[in-house]
């Protein structure tokens, strides 16, 4: 059993609709074809009592009967006349009787004279017309019986017209074999329309059986909800059919949270130009919207199939998410440059110190040893001492000394040092967040006599402390208040976004962060972060 429902389980979709619509097309058919022949027989066993009746009608009020029975059908004129009609008609045979039940015409002359034979004509020597079948002399047959009256209305005898029941069912079955037939190439063209609808069907599921297509969507749902860009879709009526989690979560944050499949995209999200990319069927790529506060960076692009608009599609992204991998990148290409100029000047120092020694100069060689030291301790020494995770430190010797190399005097400060960050995965974030407060204070000192930044970092129970101070020109109240909005910043236009990254890492890392501020006195920030460290 279980065998063959895996065989019944692995059928192809054209077979499963080929089998369905010819089962259907065969149930009604033979439904059909019965009920409809059945209806024809009974037609035509009509037909055949209506004819019967019909002659027996027509020889009842004929002269010639009537006259026979009444005088004894002396001259045979009865038999005469019914076996014309008999020939013309092509009934079995017509019968005349007299009351006392005596033949006086039949298609056997020689019965003549005897009782009529079949217990069936009792009725219509009582003034009855009514047809019956019975057994007679000839065999079993259907028979019409019709009283015969005179011109007074009394009635002088009966007619009976028969016709053999196999003749009926003859008739009844050449009726049938034409519904037959009918049905039969009736079932034939269905059943071959059938095959052909599966087939077309097949085709336009471009050949994928229902599981495959379920399998298919499932993938896409998957690859969907696990995209970081918000996607949005509509059709070519412009109502939004598709949207993934990253889509749904940045439009809550924006202030929508309704649900907008189904929704117009022309009045729910008019941001979005998804109707301009159906009308226009152009794409439009790294434009910048605006929603709910926040801005976005929107690809837009119709969807053709077979060179035709199916609807069109948006990605779009924070811009403040773009902004920070560009940050990124800039600071990666930067961190490169600055090795490459650290390795340029050390190559240098080696020629310099081969030099000294080659000239045997000692004495000099020994002062620039120690001023060569004095240095790699003011540089390194500190940011070694202080943080002893290799990409952390590497990537604040490196601000610290991009900054000193613009003139700037940088001090680090701490008592605990902070230990190699157990979950690297946090990283980006802390880096993040130093990288990001470190920029704001180099920029806040720009235009000042004595530029200065001071760092402290400490690792106390569990916890990273970091505060970095500057002599910068300082924030007013109001402009405190406004810093954590989106694109705010007392820099220019097209700024204000690494506040928020600072943001969005604290929520990641479960962090704090307070801010002091006061015009032409500087900033203190202070951040604590939950670190765990480990082993080197």
């Amino acid at each position: 059993m279980i065998h063959n429902r895996k065989r019944w389980n692995t059928l192809q979709l054209q077979t499963w609709i080929t089998l369905l619509v010819s089962l259907v097309l065969v149930t009604a058919f033979c439904i059909t074809g019965l009920l409809i022949g059945r209806e024809t027989a009974a037609q035509a066993r009509q037909v055949q009592v209506e004819e019967t009746m019909d002659i027996a009608h027509a020889v009842a009020h004929t002269d010639v009967v009537q006259q026979g029975l009444q005088n004894g059908n002396k001259n045979g004129s009865i038999q005469r006349y019914t076996e014309s009609v008999q020939q013309d008609t092509g009934v079995a045979y017509i019968v005349v009787m007299n009351m006392d039940h005596i033949r006086r015409s039949h298609p056997v002359e020689s019965r003549i004279g005897q009782y009529f034979v079949g217990n069936d004509e009792d009725r219509a020597f009582q003034g009855e017309t009514y047809t019956s079948t019975a057994e007679g002399t000839l065999g079993e047959s259907l028979r019409s019986f019709v009283p015969i009256r005179n011109r007074e209305g009394g009635q002088i005898g009966v007619v009976s017209v028969g016709i053999l029941t196999d003749n009926v069912q003859e008739v009844i079955m050449d009726r049938q074999k034409m519904v037959y037939i009918g049905s039969g190439a009736g079932l034939l063209v269905g059943l071959l329309g059938a095959y052909l609808l599966a087939r077309r069907i097949k085709k336009t599921m471009h050949g994928m059986e229902p599981r495959e297509i379920a399998h298919l969507l499932k993938e896409r749902e998957a690859m969907l909800s696990s995209v970081r860009e918000g996607i949005a879709a509509v059709n070519t009526d412009g109502e939004i059919v598709i949207v993934n989690e990253a889509a749904r979560d940045l439009f809550t944050r924006a202030g929508l949270t309704e649900d907008p499949v189904s929704r117009p995209a022309a009045s729910f999200l008019p941001e979005l130009g998804l109707q301009q990319v159906l009308e226009h069927q152009q794409a439009e790529y790294d434009r910048e919207m605006v929603l709910g506060g926040y801005a976005f960076i929107v690809n837009r692009m119709p969807v053709l199939a077979e060179n035709q608009i199916a609807g069109a599609v948006a990605t779009f992204r924070e811009k403040t998410e773009l902004t920070s991998l560009a940050e990124q990148l800039t600071g990666a290409r930067y961190y490169a440059e600055t090795l490459r100029a650290q390795t340029h000047e050390f190559m240098n120092k080696l020629h310099v110190i081969s030099a000294m020694i080659y000239t045997e100069s000692y004495s000099e060689l020994q002062d620039y040893i120690h001023h060569i030291s004095n240095s790699y301790q003011q540089e390194v020494g500190d940011v070694s001492r202080l943080v002893k995770d290799p990409v952390l430190a590497g990537f604040l010797l490196n601000k610290t000394n991009a900054a000193r190399e613009e003139g700037m005097e940088v001090e680090l400060y701490g008592d605990e040092p902070l230990p190699v960050l157990r979950h690297t995965e946090r990283m980006d974030a802390l880096i993040t967040i130093i990288g990001n407060l470190f920029d704001n204070a180099v920029e806040a000192v720009q235009g000042q006599n004595n530029r200065w930044i001071r760092i402290t970092i400490n690792h106390i129970d569990g916890i990273f402390y970091f505060t970095i101070r500057d002599n910068g020109k300082g924030m007013t109240p109001a402009e405190k208040e406004s810093l954590l909005r989106p694109g705010f910043s007392t820099k220019g236009m097209e700024r204000g976004h690494g506040t928020v990254l600072i943001q969005k890492s604290l929520q990641t890392l479960n962090g704090e962060m307070e801010w002091f501020s006061q015009k032409e006195e500087g900033t203190v920030v202070e951040v604590t972060i939950p670190y765990e460290g480990g082993e080197i």
